[in-house]
């Protein structure tokens, strides 16, 4: 997928370059900076030493050594100082820089840190929007990589106190409301008494009428009535929307390489965080949204945390697929586009 959020070490990424948020020395320290120095091994120390330091908002890179990665890439993060000291056009100057310089020695995969979260005290909520908003920018162009952000807590994706208020009171309610309509299809109200008896749970013998034999002409018939395939549904919307296929996938977070298997194959069977990507590059509300999914077997469901959580956002308009995965995120659950 070209952007995603995981939770885990960024020393054991297997990509081609991991981004270090180093200090202006580039001679290692602690927190991430720290770990990556320890895990590279000497060497890395070695190498640092001839590139004369980092300015902040800028990124050097070096080779991997012990690391699973071929590079690393440092980059030196703003101190905060309130924000009003040209902080925010720093930490994007250091996700351009470092993207740029892992597309200039042709990397395909690369991992981010959530850089100056940490000891340089940039709000988290802050540093992660910048984060996202970059990396998003920068892949909505005309760059094929695949950039994974790196974090470690639930604070790190901190979505904003009152949209998060907002999603747990919605998610509350639709379990709340899902469980009330089954315990009432359980069981009668009670005040009412029901009486079964043995003729009840007794097997009849029912003759039922023999189907009509399949010939081939009915055969025939049967596959002209199937309704529109999920890929035949997804490339007429997108000609609907004036959209080009870029503009569609990009916008999914799906990546070209299987858009194109999709293209070209009209039994094609995606997942349904797959096909719930497209439905929101494609702006559908809930009812097009629901008849779009049951092209690829699937429906939303009251009883799970994902599917609340989409149709949260898609009942408010709010389309912006980021957004929506650091939401699914944060509940632990899987990412629309993977």
């Amino acid at each position: 997928m070209p952007f995603q959020i995981v939770r885990n070490d960024i020393t054991r990424m297997h990509v081609d370059a991991i981004v270090n948020a180093a200090n202006s020395s580039l001679l290692g320290g602690g927190g991430v900076d720290g770990a990556i120095h320890r895990a590279a091994g000497p060497e890395l120390l070695e190498e640092c030493r001839t590139l004369n330091g980092c300015g902040t908002g800028q990124a050097k890179i070096t080779k991997g050594y012990a690391l699973p990665c071929r590079y690393v890439i440092h980059t030196v993060g703003p101190r905060w100082k309130g924000g009003s000291r040209g902080e925010k056009e720093l930490l994007i100057s250091c996700y351009r820089s470092s993207l740029e310089l892992a597309e200039e020695y042709g990397c395909e995969t690369v991992a981010f840190p959530l850089i100056s979260s940490g000891a340089y005290g940039y709000p988290k909520e802050e540093a992660m929007n910048v984060a996202v908003d970059t990396i998003t920018s920068f892949l909505s162009g005309d760059h094929e990589m695949t950039v994974i952000l790196v974090v470690f807590g639930r604070t790190d994706t901190a979505l904003g106190q009152k949209i998060s208020a907002d999603l747990r009171e919605y998610i509350d309610d639709r379990y709340a409301e899902d469980h009330r309509d089954k315990r009432n299809a359980r069981r009668p109200d009670a005040e009412e008494a029901v009486f079964f008896s043995a003729s009840d749970y007794a097997v009849h013998d029912i003759p039922l009428a023999a189907p009509a034999p399949l010939t081939a002409s009915s055969l025939e018939n049967r596959v002209a009535d199937l309704d529109e395939s999920f890929q035949q549904m997804l490339l007429r919307m997108i000609d609907e929307r004036g959209m080009t296929d870029a503009q569609c996938y990009k916008k999914a977070n799906i990546d070209r390489k299987l858009f194109s298997k999709i293209r070209g194959d009209v039994r094609y069977r995606p997942s349904k965080a797959t096909a719930i990507a497209f439905a929101i590059a494609l702006e559908l509300n809930l009812p097009e949204t629901e008849a779009f999914l049951r092209s690829a077997g699937f429906a939303l469901s009251r009883s799970v945390v994902f599917d609340i959580i989409v149709q949260y956002f898609i009942e408010r308009g709010n389309y912006d697929i980021n957004e929506i995965n650091l939401a699914l995120f944060d509940y632990d659950q899987s990412l629309l586009g993977v």
